[in-house]
């Protein structure tokens, strides 16, 4: 039974996820063998306020562009 923690910032919307979702668990259908209904994902959503790259903040770095396309 695959249990699956996929850690993404804040701000993509529910189809997004959904996508996620599906493509995790078809992948892992074809390439394990296991059936849909034992996957479990889990989407681990985290602010951009608490993820830094080379010392500086995501949202410092990149300032509206998520707003902006919906992700």
């Amino acid at each position: 039974m695959p249990f699956v923690t996929v850690q993404i910032a804040k701000g993509h919307s529910i189809e997004k996820k959904r996508e996620l979702a599906k493509a995790i668990t078809d992948t892992l259908v074809a390439t394990m063998g296991t059936k849909p209904e034992w996957v479990t994902v889990h989407i681990d959503e985290f602010e951009r306020d608490n993820w830094a790259v080379g010392g500086t903040l995501h949202s410092d770095k990149h300032k509206g562009r998520h707003l902006e396309k919906g992700v």
